[in-house]
C-alpha cells in the first residue's frame, strides 16, 4: 500500500527526458505542457473509506479535469477499493495516495503545510465564500455516514455547499466536482502562487512520458546501457 510522505520532487533525470520526450509526438509533448501549467498542489482532496466503486474513481477524473495533481484515498476500513477501469485512465495522471491509516493520512498533510478541510452538509463556511489562500487538503466522506470522527476532530476548517431544494444531500462526486470546479477556478483568478514548480514540472513530464510508452522497461534498459558505455 502507498503512503503519503512530504513531496519533494527528486531532481529531474533532464538527458533521460529528453531520450523519452524524443520517442513522442511534438503535439504529445505540447499537450503535457499544456496540461502541467494548469495543474496545483496549492488543494489537494482527501476520500475517506468511500463504499461505491464509482465514487472514488469518478473524484480521481474529476481531479483530473479540474488540475488538482494529488488525492488521497483513505482505506482504513474496507480495503482497496478503486476501480481503475471507472477512473478511465485518470490515475496515470495524477498521483494516488493510498492510505491503510486516517490519522497517518492527516498527519502527513499537515505536516506539508495543509489545512484540513472537512465537507459537511450544512456546518462550516459556505464554499464560495471559503478562504482559498490557504493550502488546503479537501475531505470527503463515506457515502453512508461521511466523514468519521477522527477527521472532524482533527479538521482546522468546515465548508459546505448550500442548497435550496427538497434534498438536502449530494452524491459524493457530484460533491467533489462541485468543490473542485468552484476553488480551483477561483484560484487559477487569484494572485496566489498556485502552480508547479518548475521541478515539479519536469518531473511529471518525465513521469507521463514513461507512462505513454509501450515498453518503457526496455527503452530504459537501452538508455541506462547507452549511458553506461559513455561513461
Amino acid at each position: 500500500m502507498e503512503e503519503f510522505s512530504n513531496f519533494v520532487p527528486m531532481k529531474t533525470d533532464r538527458t533521460l527526458l529528453k531520450y523519452l520526450e524524443d520517442m513522442l509526438t511534438p503535439a504529445r509533448i505540447e499537450l503535457f505542457k499544456r496540461v502541467l501549467s494548469h495543474r496545483t498542489r496549492h488543494f489537494t482532496v482527501v476520500v475517506q473509506d468511500v463504499y461505491q466503486l464509482h465514487n472514488a474513481s469518478a473524484v480521481i477524473r474529476s481531479c483530473d479535469v479540474f488540475g488538482v495533481q494529488d488525492i488521497h484515498i483513505i482505506e482504513e476500513q474496507l480495503g482497496k477499493r478503486i476501480d481503475r477501469e471507472i477512473a478511465m485512465g485518470a490515475q496515470k495522471w495524477v498521483d494516488v495516495h493510498r492510505h491503510s491509516s486516517s490519522q497517518r493520512c492527516l498527519e502527513a498533510l499537515k505536516k506539508d503545510g495543509y489545512a484540513i478541510v472537512a465537507t459537511s452538509p450544512h456546518k462550516g463556511v459556505p464554499l464560495q465564500d471559503f478562504d482559498i489562500s490557504q493550502k488546503a487538503a479537501i475531505c470527503f466522506g463515506n457515502e453512508r455516514d461521511g466523514l468519521s470522527p477522527e477527521v472532524l476532530e482533527s479538521a482546522d476548517a468546515f465548508l459546505h455547499i448550500p442548497m435550496v431544494g427538497f434534498t438536502e444531500s449530494l452524491n459524493l462526486s457530484v460533491s467533489a466536482a462541485i468543490v473542485l470546479q468552484e476553488l480551483t477556478h477561483r484560484l487559477r483568478n487569484s494572485e496566489i502562487s498556485w502552480q508547479l514548480t518548475k521541478e515539479e514540472v519536469l518531473n511529471k513530464r518525465l513521469d507521463w512520458a514513461k507512462k505513454n510508452l509501450k515498453s518503457v522497461d526496455l527503452i530504459l534498459e537501452r538508455y541506462h546501457n547507452l549511458q553506461s558505455h559513455k561513461s
